[in-house]
């Protein structure tokens, strides 16, 4: 943004406060001579700005009484756009660095929005749980934004815990859900819930949602974990190729630091220890993947002693690549193909 542009919106900011402004004050504040003031007025009235000038011993300039400048022009899939970036940045600290700006520029969007739009994009914010990546951990998943059409009555429905009719990829007709949070994680946004066609939990991708719908009614909202904790677990016990088993020495929690919650389940394996390692023992870790070939490098990762109980081919993938590793130790070259 030019800079002149850019001041004559600060000038609006200024008068949009309220109150007469004298020409010294806005040229203080701006920055500008009071004739270049007077000239960044004229822009406002030609955008049919109703600027006033006010004569006299007090006089400046004023927006007319009773004005009210015009809601923003954004769709409802932009209003989320810039709220949804602003309070994903602020969460995982991407704008921390900015202090209060993500927040009063939050503030401001939501100001100029229609009622019916800010009430529903507060639900969207006030049922929304992100996940966070443990430290060392990559998840890339390519972004699949949810509409707008979708988002806003699934976070209605669960922010005041009512039934939820969905149609799903894959599905045929509707199914009824009790939702219990949304969560986005990785780039994606998910809805879990109970799916009463299936009589159990269940958790939906919104992009793959075609349809939503908000039933009357209400429902209870069950004890146990919470949102982000049940669509971490969906995702590490959803069916694939391969299901591996893996003892890991150290503690629950200093595996759970390292590997991502979608991608293992940990936990304690209580009198598994080799009697080495004085009040340290194992845990059990399981991982479903559609592929092998990452794993022995995350195992190698975690810096802790590991035994591969299952399949079998992983222990050959393991070595593999110890022996590829005491190779580039010893400054052996690689085969040729």
């Amino acid at each position: 943004m030019s800079r002149p542009v850019s001041r004559v919106l600060t000038l609006l900011e200024l008068l949009q406060a309220g109150g007469v402004r004298s020409v010294a004050e806005l040229a203080e504040r701006l920055g500008v001579a009071e004739r270049t003031v007077r000239r960044y007025v004229d822009h406002l009235v030609d955008l049919d700005v109703p600027v006033e000038s006010v004569r006299g011993r007090y006089g400046g300039y004023r927006l007319a009484p009773g004005h009210r400048m015009p809601p923003l022009m954004l769709t409802d899939d932009e209003a989320l756009a810039v709220l949804l970036g602003l309070v994903a940045g602020r969460r995982t600290g991407i704008t921390a660095a900015a202090g209060t700006a993500g927040e009063t520029a939050a503030a401001k969007v939501r100001r100029v929005l229609p009622e019916r739009l800010r009430h529903r994009l507060d639900a969207v914010l006030d049922s929304l749980t992100f996940t966070s990546a443990p430290a060392g951990a990559a998840e890339s998943t390519a972004a699949a934004a949810p509409e707008a059409a979708v988002l806003l009555p699934v976070a209605d429905a669960v922010r005041h815990h009512r039934p939820l009719a969905i149609r799903y990829t894959g599905g045929s007709g509707e199914r009824t859900v009790y939702p219990y949070g949304l969560v986005a994680h990785a780039g994606r946004w998910y809805v879990t819930g109970r799916d009463l066609s299936a009589g159990a939990d269940r958790t939906f991708r919104l992009d793959r949602i075609h349809g939503a719908r908000v039933l009357p009614g209400t429902f209870a909202p069950p004890p146990g974990p919470g949102p982000a904790e049940r669509v971490l677990t969906a995702l590490a016990t959803a069916p694939y190729r391969h299901e591996v088993t893996v003892r890991v020495r150290g503690t629950a929690e200093e595996i759970r630091a390292r590997l991502p919650g979608s991608v293992a389940v940990v936990a304690a394996a209580d009198g598994e220890g080799d009697g080495e390692g004085e009040g340290e023992g194992w845990c059990r870790v399981e991982i479903r993947a559609e592929r092998l070939d990452w794993l022995p490098g995350l195992l190698a990762s975690l810096d802790r002693p590991f035994v591969v109980e299952r399949p079998d081919e992983l222990r050959g993938l393991v070595a593999d690549l110890a022996n590829r590793l005491m190779d580039a130790a010893r400054g052996t070259p690689p085969p040729r193909d």
